[in-house]
């Protein structure tokens, strides 16, 4: 990997940037399927959870691995100050995951009601029904929605926190040097492949994903162990090494699962389950694809993306409050366009569309107003904002 560990890798910045506008579509796009969702635009199309499928196996867990990426180096930063780094990433998780459970995500349920038969105004709905805890018609409220992500990062920090502050340095030393043998050499993909497997299949009660943190088991020891892997990446450089020389290998064993996964939703589209038989292979190729995938765009990211631009401090700062925005916006889009007659190519233009200005919007007029900045994921600047272009002086990502 080109940088020394005290550099910032550019790739890993355009990587995250990446990652959360494959979100998007990713979204807007699960609409279209029969996996269902909570507001269903006018149909389904019966091809569109293929291209997801591409997706759906590593999008999550490569999020979670540049996060503990981002974390080891904004430790870094603080100089190893592991409590003014954790007070720090409570700020700047837990004042945006507050104010996003508050204001931004309580539309997405109400609308849910509305299309029930709920016949209050959001004001009534705000004050009287948003955070009763308990079942309205067919939903619960209040609702955590995507910020799920948030709440898990903020836990997944904090628990890392406690094992930084817990463990002596020789033990912390030992630990990283186990990793990084098992890691840096040709065990690389065979022994993430098998962690993946053994997590999706064999943790008991099965595979939770429930984005619901006291529930899900299996989830967190996937997302978390990924969490886990990136702050190993940020300072270990025979694991970078590692990366380098087998990311082309990852990337072809991600293809060749999730051609697997492809024939699978082929044969078994939509709700229809994979018979038993084939349940085996269908978990080992995702297994495949969730690893390999996540180890060949860490590499293709320092092989190609490792440069600067102009426009990378922006758009990387206007990640986590794009992300905080996003599918709010996307739930107020869908229901008026669900009655326009129109077909799913110019519905799916129409939301995608919708979510990117309507978040861009929300970022840029959230950093212009200094009270606003923490609410939505910012730094609080003591003057003038920067300009659109400038560059960020800082040496590890920012956000989530």
């Amino acid at each position: 990997m080109k940088p020394a560990p005290s550099q910032r890798h550019y790739g890993m910045d355009w990587l995250r940037i990446g990652a959360f506008v494959l979100l998007i579509f990713y979204h807007v796009g699960y609409s279209f399927t029969a996996w269902g969702y909570q507001t269903p635009t006018r149909g389904v199309v019966w091809w569109a959870e293929i291209p997801l499928l591409g997706l759906s196996a590593w999008r999550l867990a490569l999020l979670f691995a540049i996060s503990g990426y981002a974390s080891a180096a904004l430790l870094a930063r603080d100089k190893g100050d592991t409590v003014a780094f954790g007070w720090s990433r409570i700020k700047r998780l837990g004042i945006p995951l507050v104010f996003g459970l508050v204001v931004v995500v309580p539309p997405q349920p109400y609308m849910g009601l509305v299309n029930s038969g709920y016949e209050h105004g959001y004001g009534y709905y705000f004050l009287h029904d948003a955070f009763s805890f308990q079942k309205i018609r067919y939903e619960y409220v209040p609702r955590v929605m995507h910020l799920w992500f948030v709440m898990h990062l903020l836990a997944y920090t904090l628990a890392l926190c406690a094992l930084l502050l817990v463990l002596p340095r020789p033990v912390r030393a030992a630990l990283r040097r186990a990793c990084e043998w098992l890691l840096a050499g040709p065990g690389l993909l065979p022994l993430g492949i098998i962690a993946v497997f053994l997590v999706r299949s064999k943790v008991p009660y099965g595979w939770t994903d429930m984005h619901n943190l006291l529930e899900d088991r299996a989830a967190h020891l996937h997302y978390g162990g990924m969490f886990l892997f990136g702050y190993l990446l940020r300072g270990s450089e025979p694991v970078r090494r590692a990366i380098a020389r087998q990311w082309k290998i990852a990337a072809v064993l991600a293809l060749a699962g999730f051609f697997w996964v492809a024939r699978d939703s082929w044969l078994y589209p939509g709700n229809i389950r994979t018979p038993e038989e084939w349940r085996f292979a269908l978990v080992v190729a995702k297994s495949i694809e969730s690893w390999s995938a996540v180890i060949a765009l860490f590499g293709i990211a320092d092989r190609f993306w490792n440069r600067d631009h102009r426009w990378r401090a922006t758009l990387s700062e206007a990640v986590f409050p794009v992300y905080i925005a996003h599918q709010t916006i996307m739930v107020l889009v869908m229901y008026p366009i669900r009655d326009w007659g129109l077909t799913a190519l110019p519905e799916f233009a129409i939301l995608c569309g919708s979510v990117a200005v309507g978040s861009w919007l929300f970022y840029l007029v959230g950093r212009e107003i200094g009270p606003l900045r923490p609410l939505i994921g910012l730094k609080r600047h003591k003057g003038k904002p920067r300009s659109v272009i400038a560059p960020n002086p800082n040496g590890a990502s920012q956000g989530a």
